[in-house]
């Protein structure tokens, strides 16, 4: 079962989206997520400062 999660200050680098939200122990989790048709990249990091980096690095394989 995968969780709901309410998502805040979201930003759009390229095709992909980075935005932040709480876990279910109440912390800061910043998600990086790609867009693009079939891509399927999305990660959580501790930092927003990391999942920024991933979208600015992040290519496509498709």
């Amino acid at each position: 079962m995968s969780a709901y999660r309410r998502f805040r200050n979201r930003l759009r680098i390229g095709p992909v989206e980075v935005a932040t939200s709480y876990d279910g122990r109440g912390r800061d989790v910043h998600t990086a997520a790609c867009t693009a048709p079939r891509c399927g990249f999305s990660a959580d990091y501790d930092s927003r400062a990391a999942a920024e980096l991933a979208a600015r690095t992040h290519r496509c394989k498709v």
